[in-house]
């Protein structure tokens, strides 16, 4: 508190020095003015999550939130003072001011008089106070970027320290005093406690841009002439025009009414133009690139975004000490997502693939990087590990995990449809094993729905499906299945038959497991009948002493030395049969 103290008091000496009658103004008529206006933001979120998202708009922002009829789409009313807070929400990907929302809008019959309509709605729509709000995000935004250069500099200068300081002392404290300031604003939720800073700076700056735009006519003769353009998304079957015929003639109403010049690529302003059947809502865009790319800097083949990561954990309702497992995590968008939002829990993230595992390390360091970058000291770290395992045999005890949210084979890009059949259920039974009776919850994304429907309906002892989202990921009709752990203990497969007929053995005899493994093996001689002790895993099944019986079988051409080895895993029991 005392850094955004100093800093506040730094800002306010820099006021009085540069124009101290000012001040008074800035206390009183924008400040006041800043605190009564009252605008609609418009948010995207992941299709099937927008209750998820009206729920932490609620809680976060404190202020009511209306889910479209348009899927995808929310729109909640809040003051300028939390803007930079609408930025922190973890459930939205683009954000929008709403200049205006014509409900029940009746179109024209002929397209001509449609886009007659469209010309004159834009000089027709209140503006102002929209494009206040976008002024001030833009500034929001610059201060962001020239923060990351300050941060970017001042750790090349720690780097080349030998070499001398060539910036003057007070000029590097002044910056990181700026940089301190500014982190306080934009990263509200880290530090909850300076509320009052925030709202106080917020409504200096709502003035600062009010000074500047009235002192800008006297400094400058010529003013820069700002570039824009409009995107129209329709949705509808009723329309008798197309979205680029709506966007170009509106579009040229708007730089007729603005002078504004049309630039497609290089934009400063982003109007909005969004009609859903009779809906119409013209809006200005608050962010350039969606905010799930916020956590991933490492790719894979099927990264998840961290916008429907985020909406699927909060689907599970993680408490504090929940230890939550993602099993198959890929880049680790799930896990990661998770120890940001809900640090007071432990996650695991694992994969068989090692690339993969590679990846999600990476991502974790990544992201560990920036956090000390933005803090400018080094971190505590992050709740979470990566390790590399088989889904199918985690070396987890059983009863140990509390959630498990993972993003499972779809069988296009990973896998294969023919390989779920086998997997999901395996997978199924394995986190029943790991998963906390009675309170362990599941939330699975899937688009194999038909697979992952048969495997649930031979599990229904051990898992009961509570609630299904359906979502689209990339086009694909895609569905995430929140399942509640039964209180029925986990039975092994070995101890599912209690009344087993009695052998003559006079020895332990073994059980087989009914899947088999195939392996491609070089050798320079063919293999014999391979009998091999497995190691037992910490933890897991110490009541069994498993062994692998590998039994080759040689294909190929001859010299090649190619075996194809098929064996299967077999379990012998501590106890007589």
């Amino acid at each position: 508190m005392s850094d955004v103290q100093a800093a506040t008091d730094q800002l306010l000496a820099v006021n009085l020095h540069e124009n101290q009658s000012s001040i008074k103004v800035t206390e009183s008529g924008p400040r006041s003015e800043s605190e009564n206006l009252q605008v609609t933001i418009g948010a995207t979120v992941p299709t099937g999550f927008e209750q998820t998202a009206a729920d932490e708009v609620r809680e976060k922002l404190r202020s009511s939130c209306k889910i479209s009829k348009d899927r995808g789409k929310i729109y909640f009313d809040i003051s300028v003072e939390s803007l930079a807070q609408v930025h922190c929400l973890r459930s939205v990907d683009n954000l929008f001011v709403v200049v205006q929302e014509l409900k029940d809008y009746q179109f024209k019959e002929t397209k001509e008089e449609v886009l007659k309509d469209f010309e004159e709605l834009a000089g027709k729509l209140p503006w102002s106070d929209p494009l206040k709000v976008w002024k001030m995000n833009t500034s929001f935004k610059k201060k962001k970027t020239k923060r990351k250069k300050i941060n970017e500099n001042s750790s090349k200068e720690k780097m080349d320290n030998r070499q001398g300081d060539k910036r003057d002392e007070k000029d590097v404290k002044k910056e990181l005093t700026d940089n301190a300031l500014e982190s306080h604003i934009l990263d509200y939720y880290e530090n909850p406690a300076i509320k009052e800073e925030i709202s106080t700076l917020v409504s200096d700056d709502l003035a600062s841009c009010k000074d500047e735009t009235d002192e800008s006519p006297r400094e400058e003769t010529a003013p820069e002439v700002l570039k824009f353009r409009v995107t129209c998304n329709r949705a509808g079957e009723k329309h008798c025009f197309s979205s680029n015929e709506a966007a170009r003639d509106f579009g040229g109403a708007v730089q007729d009414y603005f002078k504004w010049k049309a630039d497609m690529t290089k934009f400063d302003v982003e109007v909005l133009l969004n009609i859903h059947d009779n809906e119409i809502v013209v809006g200005i865009a608050l962010t350039e690139e969606s905010l799930h790319r916020r956590n991933i800097t490492h790719f894979g083949p099927t990264t998840l975004r961290s916008t429907l990561a985020y909406g699927m954990l909060r689907l599970c309702d993680p408490q504090p000490t929940d230890i939550i497992v993602d099993p198959m995590c890929g880049t680790g968008a799930i896990p990661i997502e998770g120890a940001t939002e809900w640090t007071n829990c432990y996650h695991i993230a694992g994969d068989n693939n090692p690339l993969a595992v590679n990846r999600a390390a990476n991502n974790i360091s990544s992201l560990l990087t920036k956090n000390q970058i933005k803090e400018g000291k080094l971190s505590w770290g992050l709740p979470i590990d990566a390790i590399q395992w088989d889904v199918c045999n985690l070396p987890l005890r059983t009863g140990s995990v509390d959630i498990i949210v993972t993003d499972m084979p779809f069988g296009k890009r990973m896998g294969s449809k023919k390989r779920n059949w086998n997997l999901y259920p395996a997978c199924l039974r394995e986190m029943s094993r790991v998963c906390r009776p009675g309170t362990g919850r599941a939330v699975l994304l899937t688009q194999d729905k038909k697979c992952f429907t048969k495997a649930l309906s031979g599990m229904g002892h051990l898992w009961r499906k509570v609630h299904t989202v359906w979502v689209n990921i990339g086009g694909l009709h895609a569905a995430v299945y929140l399942l509640k752990r039964t209180p029925q203990a986990f039975v092994h497969s070995s101890e599912q038959d209690g009344e087993r007929t009695p052998c003559s053995h006079p020895t332990d005899c073994t059980e087989q497991v009914e899947t088999r493994h195939t392996l491609l093996l070089r050798f320079d001689a063919p293999l014999p009948v391979l009998k091999i002790p497995a190691f037992p895993l910490d933890g897991i099944r110490q009541q069994h002493l498993p062994y692998f019986l590998i039994t080759p079988h040689t294909s190929g051409k001859k010299g090649k030395h190619l075996l194809n080895i098929s064996f299967k895993t077999v379990v012998r029991l501590s106890g007589n049969c």
